[in-house]
């Protein structure tokens, strides 16, 4: 008879202990990678979004070499009034399509978006509103990585509007101020308000009068949480929707800012624990706003990219927004 040594016949499995400290310790490590990895996610979103908004800086340049001049904020026909969602003509999104590789979309209403640009300059034309037929495109270049959204179209004004995070700067001041370039208002004495890309446009990057690489040129904006919240969608050209007007004024502080009420849109929802606060009586105020940890990300009048810390004062950030409040200003 062979006999089986008793160290083989010993052999035994895990105890319960010895397997809780197996999945603890497990989940120690997992725990400490983790955020690891959200890191490196973020850092990728935050490039991809840097790149994003360089081309578009860029896209603008080529729009200006093109036709002498900046793409407008939007296009606003005579005797509408610059708030009127459905009056309103397409924006600078819409007319640099050409410039980002998507000339096939811009042909596709081309006839409409040159009828409303006649009719904004005042030769001919008239208010042709056919354009909106591609606002529902989903558009990844206008569309920031890290964006939570932006599955959830905004439905005002008719159509399902697809969302988009990029938004031409018309100044910290009234929009209606700087139509076609004019000077602006002149808040608490920080000096005039012009923006860069301004209602039916004018504006050249040769003559910011604060010069090109002082000002932002296109913003970072988030999209609503709900379709009646218009925030966030690349061809609706009002404040806080594909660009942004009266910030760093009144209640709108800065960017990223957690007040109530900061953005005015008509329709949105109010959320300032998540840094989206807004009044819904109306279009009138929108700042910058990003999911980027921390920070905005711009694109400057020059085509430089740059990022703004949360918390950068209302009176600074008025004067990154204005192309001629003739303040110097620096920044961290």
């Amino acid at each position: 008879m062979i006999r089986i040594p008793s160290s083989f016949r010993r052999w035994r499995g895990f105890t319960l202990i010895e397997l809780l400290v197996v999945i603890a310790i497990i989940a120690i490590l997992i725990g400490l990678l983790l955020p690891a990895v959200q890191k490196v996610r973020e850092a990728a979103a935050r490039i991809s979004c840097a790149n994003k908004m360089k081309q578009l800086g860029i896209a603008c340049h080529a729009y200006h070499d093109a036709n002498d001049g900046l793409p407008p904020a939007f296009l606003l026909g005579p005797g509408i009034g610059w708030t009127d969602e459905n009056n309103i003509g397409p924006n600078w999104c819409v007319l640099i399509l050409p410039h980002i590789e998507q000339e096939n979309l811009y042909r596709q209403q081309s006839t409409s978006i040159q009828n409303y640009q006649q009719w904004a300059k005042g030769s001919g034309g008239g208010n042709d509103q056919n354009w909106r037929n591609i606002v529902g495109t989903t558009m990844v270049a206008y569309t920031c990585p890290a964006e939570a959204n932006a599955q959830t179209f905004g439905n005002r004004a008719g159509r399902n509007w697809a969302r988009g995070n990029y938004a031409g700067n018309m100044g910290p001041g009234d929009p209606g101020a700087t139509i076609k370039g004019a000077a602006g208002n002149n808040y608490n004495g920080w000096g005039t308000s012009g923006g860069v890309l301004t209602i039916n446009g004018g504006t050249k990057i040769n003559t910011l009068p604060d010069g090109s690489s002082n000002v932002v040129m296109i913003n970072h904006v988030r999209a609503g949480y709900v379709p009646s919240d218009m925030r966030g969608t690349w061809a609706f050209g009002q404040p806080a929707c594909s660009t942004t007007g009266n910030h760093g004024v009144g209640d709108s502080y800065g960017p990223n800012d957690t007040g109530c009420c900061s953005d005015d849109v008509s329709g949105c929802e109010d959320r300032p624990a998540q840094a989206m606060g807004c009044c819904s009586g109306g279009y009138g105020q929108g700042t910058a706003r990003s999911q980027h940890t921390g920070q905005v990300i711009a694109v400057m009048g020059d085509g430089s990219v740059r990022a703004f810390r949360n918390g950068t004062s209302q009176q600074l950030w008025y004067y990154i927004n204005s192309s001629n409040d003739g303040n110097v200003w620096t920044a961290n």
